[in-house]
């Protein structure tokens, strides 16, 4: 187990600058998920630790060691593509042993090490198949087994599951996070996709334009987002935002159409007349077909049928507002509803520099 450290990475493709004093601390052991939108830079931090991109300034440490100049193959890392990348004309049982056959280790040992791998990750029937006769779950598989037959020193994934479906998204989540619990190998991880980033990573990277956002645990990331672009990126559908006022006298948070009574210890931290951006996940809105007092009007916009929830739609004001209800709440277009936040799940921005007013 090693520990990679990046310290203040800069990056620059033309006149894009894609790294902007980038620093990241993995630790040994640890599995790490690098989120962010296309285009924020994370793929080439991923590419820089593996030595296929040099930075402009900064440096690559494995284990307080210098490694920004040395090749990819003096690293001892393992990368794990989108795009699988197997060699079609071999099967599965040369795609996986080709590192090891590559460093002209005894046939006994590649055969071993190979068995060992394809049993682990259920490929033992398939050996002898072609890469073409496989499916798209199997192909990543195969991935996965001929990285975990060096034993390297770290995985880097590349957003390895973009491409498979729903259902076998959710699977190889599930045994790339056992994999990785079993073998105990630093892992960088890189996706845009929020679902992997929640349930994989012990800690969470939050990156925006080549910058880190945030980082922590996952639970920690979506429960206190350090700014509004955390807060936005994070969670499905995504937070509700409201730009308004403060009103001391009223003690209350007032935005176009909406009014929020605000409990005391919100109170005690905000300014009167301050400029603030309301935030609220839809988990955290209740909801009611009946009026109740003090409870926000509104017309259903449109509601979604999720199975084991429905997604709500609810013009509020000059605003809309998502939130989750019960399957068995059926709302038709325009019904009347009326909605109330939870006092204790409320998020305070400031609106000029968009960081989070506490925790």
């Amino acid at each position: 187990m090693i520990r990679i450290q990046l310290e203040h990475l800069d990056k620059h493709f033309g006149a894009t600058h894609v790294l902007c004093d980038f620093s990241l601390d993995i630790n040994p052991g640890e599995f790490l998920v690098l989120l962010g939108p296309s285009g924020c830079g994370k793929t080439t931090c991923l590419r820089t630790v593996a030595g296929l991109e040099q930075p402009d300034a900064g440096c690559v440490l494995l284990d307080d060691r210098d490694v920004t100049q040395l090749e990819p193959r003096d690293r001892d890392m393992a990368m794990v593509f989108q795009s699988y990348a197997l060699y079609p004309h071999l099967d599965v049982f040369e795609n996986i042993a080709f590192p090891l056959r590559v460093r002209k280790l005894a046939v006994s040992y590649v055969e071993r090490r190979v068995k060992e791998a394809a049993e682990r990750l259920g490929l033992a029937a398939l050996l002898r198949r072609r890469p073409r006769e496989l499916s798209g779950g199997q192909r990543q598989r195969v991935a996965l087994a001929r990285a975990i037959v060096r034993q390297p020193n770290a995985f880097l994934f590349d957003e390895p599951l973009s491409n498979l479906d729903a259902k076998l998204r959710v699977e190889m989540r599930a045994e790339l996070k056992r994999l990785q619990h079993d073998l105990g190998v630093t892992s960088l991880y890189v996706t845009h996709d929020q679902a992997e980033a929640m349930t994989l990573g012990r800690r969470l990277a939050v990156m925006k334009d080549g910058v880190l956002e945030q980082i922590g645990p996952p639970e920690e990331v979506y429960s206190r987002p350090a700014n509004l672009f955390v807060a936005g990126f994070l969670g499905n559908p995504s937070m509700n935002f409201f730009p308004g006022r403060v009103d001391a006298a009223a003690r209350a948070f007032a935005s176009e159409g909406i009014a929020v009574d605000l409990s005391p210890e919100p109170m005690a931290r905000l300014t009167d007349g301050a400029s603030v951006t309301l935030g609220v996940r839809p988990e955290n809105v209740e909801l009611d077909r009946q009026p109740r007092d003090g409870w926000i009007p509104g017309r259903v916009y449109v509601s979604e049928a999720m199975g084991n929830e429905n997604l709500v739609v609810v013009r509020v004001g000059e605003h809309s507002l998502t939130c989750r209800a019960a399957p068995e709440m059926q709302l038709d277009f325009e019904s009347p509803v009326w909605v109330r936040f939870r006092p204790d799940r409320l998020h305070f921005f400031d609106t000029s520099t968009t960081k989070a007013l506490w925790p």
